[in-house]
């Protein structure tokens, strides 16, 4: 019998399509499971215009956590949002690549903050919300270095806030990067398994 680092009964239920979250916490241990929230972001963001992009991801991923827990709160439910920042403006992923080009030519030069926010729902109910912050420099580009990155990463940069996958040939944009690179992957695990661990949810 294979030995288990998670100690609830089911599997840890993830409030979220992303297979990059998934992928964080299957490759942590963690037996995961998905469903999707099927909530309106951008409804929910028009709801309290005034808030600032951390407390912004904060409500999104309380909001996703909530909705998937409300329908199993017999499950530990995480649910997960990341914002892309400049200077408080908030990025959203872009809708074609002339948008991801708009993006780009916007954030080139300048530096950005991701802001990734955590919420854990148990019972039903929120029991944790957290947001983690990386800092992003990207490179000074003119269009013609902009536009040869879109040929290279193609369509899939639409899947993405801000146009960009550090996975992927977007680790070219950037002259220096600050924070967990889980945090810029939209899940950040250090603190999510800290507070996992805490509700002895963890083997150790």
């Amino acid at each position: 019998m294979t030995a288990s680092l998670w100690r609830a009964p089911a599997p840890l239920l993830l409030a979220s399509a992303s297979p990059t979250r998934r992928a964080l916490l299957e490759a942590a241990g963690l037996p995961v499971e998905t469903r999707s929230p099927g909530i309106d972001e951008r409804a929910l963001e028009a709801e309290r215009p005034g808030d600032g992009p951390q407390d912004l991801a904060r409500r999104l991923a309380t909001a996703k956590a909530l909705a998937v827990a409300a329908a199993s709160p017999d499950r530990v439910v995480v649910g997960a949002d990341q914002v892309l920042d400049l200077d408080g403006e908030v990025f959203h992923k872009p809708a074609d690549l002339r948008g991801a080009r708009d993006h780009l030519a916007r954030l080139q030069g300048r530096t950005h903050a991701l802001h990734a926010a955590v919420a854990v729902a148990v019972g039903g109910r929120l029991a944790d919300a957290f947001v983690e912050t990386a800092r992003l420099a990207m490179r000074p580009l003119d269009g013609a270095a902009i536009d040869t990155y879109l040929a290279v990463a193609g369509a899939r940069v639409l899947g993405s806030v801000g146009a960009y996958q550090l996975e992927g040939p977007g680790i070219h944009l950037f002259a220096r990067i600050e924070g967990d690179h889980t945090t810029i992957l939209g899940l950040p695990l250090l603190p999510l398994l800290a507070r996992l661990r805490a509700r002895d949810l963890l083997a150790f």
